[in-house]
């Protein structure tokens, strides 16, 4: 996931439910990566038993590799080499990016989230973050309410090389607004919570252009 990689318009980057059924999850995930083109899928399971997110973690590096789509893991950087996945997504800012790059070696994929704080991605990137994390892009009523508002991408977009990824609370309109600025788009629960994420990812690629 380089910036110079990166095509004018946005990439799909397709984020797990906190919690899914291992009988039928990794089918559904695999429709989806037919169906529409995804650079990087992240595996962001909740649970803290090592042994369930080792499972998990088979069940979908057998799907995204079978696809040629990278598979990072959310914060359990320790499991992301053992486990033979691409790289990992961490949550602490910037703060553990450059031992995560040391530890990982040059070709892992290390990413993180940074809210809505340029000075947290510029310091991040400055470490060795592959791309930066900005959300929740959309507005919702969780946590504290704050937003990365759209002048953050346009602004990052115009100044900075480093590769950024706009997620959470997405819905139609601020993907319009924010696909000209964004190198990938953080899809979640926005395809999850439907009948059909397949159909539901097609539809939101369509809105990228």
């Amino acid at each position: 996931m380089t910036d110079a990689d990166a095509p004018e318009q946005p990439q799909i980057y397709l984020i797990s439910p906190p919690e899914f059924e291992l009988s039928s999850f990794p089918d559904r995930l695999a429709a989806c990566l037919d169906a529409t083109p995804v650079a990087c899928v992240r595996l962001a399971l909740a649970s803290h038993d090592e042994d369930r997110i080792a499972r998990a973690a088979d069940a979908l590096r057998e799907v995204t590799h079978a696809r040629d789509v990278a598979l990072v893991i959310q914060s359990h950087a320790l499991l992301a080499e053992r486990l033979g996945l691409d790289g990992v997504h961490l949550m602490d800012s910037s703060r553990s990016v450059r031992s995560m790059r040391k530890a990982l070696g040059d070709d892992a994929i290390v990413g993180t989230f940074c809210g809505n704080s340029r000075h947290a991605g510029m310091t991040a990137g400055e470490a060795g973050a592959d791309y930066i994390s900005f959300g929740p892009a959309g507005l919702t009523a969780l946590g504290d309410g704050s937003r990365a508002e759209p002048e953050l991408f346009q602004w990052w977009s115009e100044m900075i090389e480093v590769p950024c990824v706009a997620e959470g609370a997405l819905d139609e309109a601020t993907i319009r607004a924010l696909a000209p600025y964004t190198d990938f788009f953080g899809i979640a629960d926005e395809i999850w919570s439907t009948e059909d994420p397949a159909a539901a990812l097609r539809h939101l690629a369509g809105l990228f252009a």
